[in-house]
């Protein structure tokens, strides 16, 4: 069916596992339209749509495909949600928007209202606006332009956790005590003789 063609190329703002390309698509909602001649489907209800390691789920995602066959996408929802496995790590990325937009020929995914990524490690971004470049691996954030001063949720926030040194420890000193940070020695002013 034309509607989980059109699905496939709905994707995460991150490397995402190559594999999962090559899974069925697997949607449920609770209805479902399809214009064939025009190469859409809109799917309405508690959607749930899962390839391999991604999952989604969105009040309503909208699918098409254009004449070249790129895929186009937008689910939307209080929030819609993302989640996939990122390539090569054992990590997965999640996300959340109001309405997420994926265009299939900018290989380009965008979030909107009350935007936020985050990966297992802990970092995260928030924004009122995201957008990822696949093909660039470039991403920015954006904040409410018509926020107010004194409202938290207009500005752009990141969350950047310390990487763990190899072996997942943190750093230690040659004994392999956890260093410590202490005071430096007092400098002795020079004397005046």
């Amino acid at each position: 069916m034309i509607a989980l063609a059109l699905t496939a190329g709905l994707a995460c703002p991150v490397r995402a596992e190559r594999a999962d390309r090559d899974k069925p698509v697997n949607i449920e909602s609770d209805r479902m339209n399809a214009d064939d001649a025009q190469k859409t489907a809109v799917f309405e209800g508690r959607v749930v749509l899962t390839q391999g390691t991604l999952l989604i789920r969105a009040d309503r995602l909208t699918v098409r495909q254009d004449r070249e066959g790129f895929q186009f996408a937008i689910a939307v929802g209080r929030p819609a949600a993302f989640r996939q496995k990122r390539e090569g790590l054992d990590e997965y990325i999640d996300g959340e928007a109001e309405r997420i937009e994926y265009d299939g020929r900018a290989d380009r995914v965008e979030l909107f209202n009350s935007a936020r990524v985050r990966r297992d490690g802990g970092d995260e971004v928030r924004g009122s606006t995201i957008s990822y470049d696949s093909k660039t691996e470039y991403f920015s954030v954006q904040s409410a332009k018509d926020a107010s001063p004194q409202s938290r949720d207009g500005r752009v926030r990141a969350v950047i956790m310390p990487k763990k040194k190899e072996g997942g420890a943190i750093a230690t000193g040659a004994t392999g005590a956890p260093l410590e940070l202490k005071p430096a020695p007092a400098i002795a002013a020079p004397r005046q003789d």
